[in-house]
C-alpha cells in the first residue's frame, strides 16, 4: 500500500466512522483495558489463593472435630464405667477392704 491509499483509507473512516478516530486516545484506551486486565487476574489468583488455604483450614478443623468427638465418646464410655455396680464393689474391697457380710455374720434386730 502506498502513502496516498493509507491516507485516503484514514479519511474515509473519518467522515463514514459515527465519531472521529483521535489516535492519541486509543493506545491510551488500550493500555487501560490492559491493566484491567492484569489487575482482574491478579485478584483471580489472590481469590483462588485465599480460597484454597481456607479450605485447608477447614479441613484441619475438621480433623480436629472428629478427634474431639472421639474423645468425647471415650469419656462418655469411661463414665459409664465407673458408675457400674461391679465397679463400686471392686473399689469397695480393694481400697477400703469392704466385704459382703457372710451368713453367719448377719445379724437380724426385730423392733
Amino acid at each position: 500500500m502506498s502513502m496516498d491509499r493509507i491516507e485516503r483509507w484514514v479519511s474515509t473512516l473519518r467522515t463514514e466512522w459515527p465519531f472521529k478516530l483521535r489516535w492519541r486516545v486509543w493506545p491510551v484506551i488500550i493500555l487501560l483495558l490492559f491493566l484491567a486486565c492484569v489487575v482482574t487476574a491478579g485478584f483471580v489468583v489472590a481469590t483462588t489463593h485465599m480460597t484454597r488455604v481456607q479450605f485447608a483450614q477447614l479441613q484441619q478443623l475438621e480433623q480436629e472435630k472428629n478427634q474431639l468427638q472421639t474423645e468425647w465418646g471415650q469419656l462418655l464410655l469411661e463414665e459409664g464405667a465407673w458408675s457400674t455396680p461391679a465397679r463400686i464393689e471392686q473399689i469397695a474391697t480393694e481400697r477400703l477392704e469392704m466385704r459382703i457380710p457372710d451368713v453367719n455374720d448377719v445379724e437380724v434386730i426385730r423392733p
